[in-house]
């Protein structure tokens, strides 16, 4: 199951030693109880040292043990990171960052420019994106399209499947359909013979 594991906001620049998560959300509750602290901490210190070393105006992912850090620096050195499993589309992880940094921006303008201390920004829609981008299919329109596009193709696998198992072999549907001409029928053989590239059994 993909999953969202956090998401942060993160002041960065040439003038700061070490980047500064300004707000963060995680959902740390498929980790046990006395892990998340951890976790949380493990997420806070690969936030930072991503977007240390991804360059402004770029777009990076990091895999680490099974998880994708998403990182994206804007060229003013505003950067948001989203800590994903491995299964997450990307494209879906950067939208997720693009909307979130531009929304953060309207609200709180450039103070963030001036913020020297972790977590002290309040931003409440961080929690509203880690809880919508669960699910990246009914997040990103695109996603959503592939995904019904591939539940479609596994109806139709399924229906052939179905009527293959109920004995109905292609061969006598072949012999007895009236939509195929006697020179389509005698392709079909002649090709089965050649290459079997129409046998289905």
């Amino acid at each position: 199951m993909t999953k969202v594991v956090g998401i942060a906001i993160v002041r960065t620049g040439h003038e700061l030693n070490e980047p500064i998560p300004i707000t963060t959300a995680n959902d740390l509750a498929s980790f046990g109880y006395f892990q998340r602290q951890t976790v949380k901490e493990m997420l806070t210190f690969l936030t930072k040292t991503f977007t240390k070393r991804t360059e402004p105006g770029q777009r990076q992912s990091v895999t680490h043990e099974g998880y994708i850090v998403h990182c994206y620096v804007r060229s003013d050195g505003l950067a948001g990171t989203v800590t994903t499993d491995a299964e997450y589309p990307a494209r879906v992880a950067f939208v997720l960052l693009g909307q979130l940094l531009e929304e953060f921006t309207a609200e709180n303008g450039d103070t963030w420019k001036t913020v020297e201390t972790p977590d002290s920004v309040a931003f409440p829609k961080i929690e509203e994106y880690l809880v919508k981008y669960q699910d990246p299919a009914a997040a990103d329109k695109v996603t959503k399209i592939q995904r019904d596009l591939d539940e479609t193709t596994q109806i139709l696998h399924n229906t052939i499947d179905q009527v293959l198992e109920r004995g109905v072999k292609l061969d006598s549907l072949v012999e007895r359909s009236n939509d195929l001409s006697s020179q389509s029928k005698l392709f079909y053989k002649s090709a089965k013979k050649t290459n079997s590239c129409c046998v289905l059994s």
